[in-house]
Order: structure tokens, then sequence, then C-alpha cells
């Protein structure tokens, strides 16, 4: 039979020596292994790894090739390219970057264009905090302070004594018109009426006073 003839060596690019063999397969490669190889590295920071079922697909489209289409996607790049983005994944994959990019995009420009907007507001914040906010506070501490002095006036503990020197003032009251009796300073028609009111009012706070401290504990 005829002698088999050896096989052309296939002129490879730089860009694409590392994908057109491997440093750990000792079988010189095919056009469609380079070419596969070629496929599964992502062309661009958009394309990420093939699955087994979308790198199939890919090789169904070298497969009809000839030889020569083949060497011509090796070696020439503008080929390659034109092949690699035919493919329907990397058109979808290339579409959906530009989608992102495009609002991103869009997004950083309706950040600059609200960032006057934004250094306007930060200064009436500045002025509010330095002007307004100062005075507030101050009005503040003012309230504050009148508040612990009322809950301190009506503190429990405060009322009791408080009741506890009114019923002792009237009491003393009564003493001392009681004395003032003894000592003829005052008449018994005009000492009686002063004296009932005393010690009525005295009986009263007595009484308040009693049941506030029960109810107090």
């Amino acid at each position: 039979g005829a002698q088999e003839q050896p096989q052309t060596a296939i002129p490879t690019q730089p860009w694409l020596s590392s994908s057109s063999s491997s440093p750990n397969s000792s079988r010189p490669s095919t056009p469609n292994s380079s070419m596969s190889a070629a496929l599964d590295r992502p062309q661009s920071p958009s394309c990420g790894p093939l699955s087994p079922t979308e790198a199939a697909g890919i090789i169904v489209l070298l497969k009809d090739k000839s030889v020569d289409e083949l060497r011509k996607l090796l070696t020439d790049k503008e080929a390659y390219n034109n092949f690699l983005y035919s493919i329907e994944q990397v058109r979808t994959q290339n579409a959906v970057r530009d989608e992102l990019w495009k609002a991103t995009f869009q997004l950083a420009r309706e950040n600059l264009d609200k960032e006057p907007q934004i250094l306007e507001l930060k200064n009436q914040c500045q002025v509010i905090r330095s002007t307004e906010l100062a005075d507030a506070q101050q009005k503040l501490c003012v309230l504050e302070k009148q508040k612990e002095e009322i809950l301190r006036l009506y503190a429990p503990s405060t009322l009791l004594r408080r009741m506890q020197d009114a019923m002792n003032a009237a009491d003393e009251e009564c003493e001392r018109l009681h004395g003032q009796l003894l000592e003829r300073e005052i008449e018994l028609g005009a000492f009686l009426p002063k004296y009932k009111k005393l010690r009525t009012v005295y009986h009263r706070r007595s009484l308040l006073h009693l049941a506030a401290k029960a109810s107090y504990g």
C-alpha cells in the first residue's frame, strides 16, 4: 500500500500557543483539539468557562470545517475573532455585558449629576449643625433641667415631706393661736372660729398625709 505522508505542521501564532498544545500531553495537537482548547478559554472578562453542553455545541460548529479553515482560525486573529463572536453564547454574554455596562454608566452619570445637589445639602447640614442644632441642644438642656426639677418636686418622697411640713405648720399655727388666748391677746369670740378653721385644716392635711404614706409605702 501507499505510504502515509507526514501531515504538514500547522503554524500557530503566539496568541494561541498556550491553547494549541498541552505541556502534560504527549500526543500532537490536532486542529480540532487546538481550536476547542482556544475556545474554552475566556476571551474577555465577560466570558466565563463553558459548560460541557456549550463546549459540545461549539465543537459541532468546528466539525464541518476543513483543515484550511481551521488553520486560518489558528493563524488569523481576525478570522478567529469573527468566528468567536459569531457564536450564540458569546453574543449573548457580550449583550449582557453591554447592558450591564450601560446601566452602570447611567447610574454613574446620574450620581455625577447629583453631586452639586449633594454638596449643597452637605453645606446646609453643616450650617444647621453649627447654628440651629446648637440652639436646639441648648434649649433641650434647659428643658431637661426643668424636667428634672419637676420630677424632683413631685417625687413621692418630696410630696410626703411637703405634706408633713404643711401639717406641722397648721399644728404650729393652732398652738400659736392657743398661746395668744392664754395670754389674753385675743378674745374668746375671735379665737374659736380661727382655731376651728386651723384644726380642720390640720386634720385634713393629716389624713391626706396618712393616705399618701399608705399609697407610696
